[in-house]
């Protein structure tokens, strides 16, 4: 058997909240069982809030991580898991290369605006040392 954990407990070793681990718990990503009122924390649950976490902080919904989960528990041979993972993850791959298009396109525009202001300060810089206004 493996070793159970108090919601504490797994919350510190995975650096999140009670309050955390029972929201994913209200969503129905993790089962944790009982014992008494307390509820106690196994490899499968410390496994799943791990696969969480990394999805998350890969962009993922907690939609496409519910349906993901949902998969371990229909195939054993997970074939549909790793083609969804496959679906999944390359339209992520999509949306973040666009999302860096488009942040190169903003960071242009930046930089542009903010060598018009640099410039458009060294004028005043000389204008007021008494220089006339170059241009």
């Amino acid at each position: 058997m493996d070793q159970l954990q108090t919601i504490t407990e797994l919350g510190n070793e995975l650096g999140l909240t009670p309050r955390a681990i029972r929201f994913y718990e209200s969503k129905g990503l993790i089962t944790p069982a009982r014992i008494g009122v307390n509820r106690v924390y196994g490899y499968r649950d410390r496994a799943r809030l791990k696969l969480i976490l990394r999805a998350k902080r890969l962009g993922f919904s907690l939609n496409d991580i519910a349906e993901y989960l949902d998969l371990y528990r229909g195939n054993a041979q997970q074939l549909a898991q790793q083609e969804l993972l496959v679906a999944k993850v390359t339209k992520r791959i999509a949306e973040l290369e666009q999302q860096k298009i488009d942040l190169n396109i903003t960071l242009d525009e930046l930089y542009q605006i903010q060598r018009q202001a640099l410039e458009y300060l060294q004028e005043g810089d000389r204008t007021s040392a008494g220089e006339a206004p170059v241009g």
